[in-house]
C-alpha cells in the first residue's frame, strides 16, 4: 500500500510517497504554486503516476493541541483533494515538523538559505514517517 504525505503551504507543498509496502518514504518532491488548483492538478498527477492508495496531509495545530488559525484553510483544501481524486485525506498533526525538517537539513550541512528548496519535502517525509509508524503500531 503506497501512502502519500502532503505538507501543504502557501507557495510550496512538500510531498513524500512511501515505498509499495508502506514502510519507508521512497519519493519526495516539492510542488511550487500559490494557486490551490495548480497544487491539486500536480497532486492528482502524482497520485496516478506513483500508484498512491492512501493520502495523509499535515494539519496545523497549536502546541496545546487546539486547531491553529489556518485549520479551516487546510480542511477546505483536503475536501477539494478528496473530491478531485475520490480518496479520503487523513489529517495528521504536523506540529514541529518544519522545525524538525530545518534541524535535519542543518545537521546535514545545508546552509539556512538553501533550506527553502527542500524543507517542505523533508517535512512531508516526517509527516509520512509519523503516520506510517502510527499505522504499524495500530496493526498489532
Amino acid at each position: 500500500m503506497r501512502v502519500m504525505a502532503i505538507d501543504y503551504g502557501d507557495a510550496r507543498t512538500g510531498v513524500a510517497v512511501s515505498d509499495e509496502r508502506g514502510l519507508l518514504a521512497g519519493y519526495t518532491t516539492v510542488i511550487h504554486g500559490r494557486r490551490p488548483e495548480t497544487v491539486l492538478d500536480e497532486l492528482e498527477r502524482l497520485i496516478r503516476e506513483r500508484g498512491v492508495d492512501e493520502l495523509v496531509m499535515g494539519f496545523p495545530r497549536n502546541m496545546d493541541g487546539s486547531e491553529g488559525p489556518r485549520a479551516e484553510l487546510y480542511r477546505d483544501f483536503a475536501a477539494k483533494l478528496e473530491a478531485r481524486v475520490g480518496m479520503e485525506v487523513h489529517l495528521w498533526d504536523e506540529r514541529r515538523t518544519t522545525v524538525e525538517a530545518h534541524a535535519i537539513l542543518y545537521a546535514g550541512g545545508k546552509r539556512m538559505k538553501d533550506h527553502k528548496k527542500t524543507v517542505d519535502a523533508v517535512a512531508a517525509s516526517l509527516i509520512l514517517e509519523g503516520y506510517l509508524a502510527f499505522q504499524r503500531r495500530n496493526e498489532r
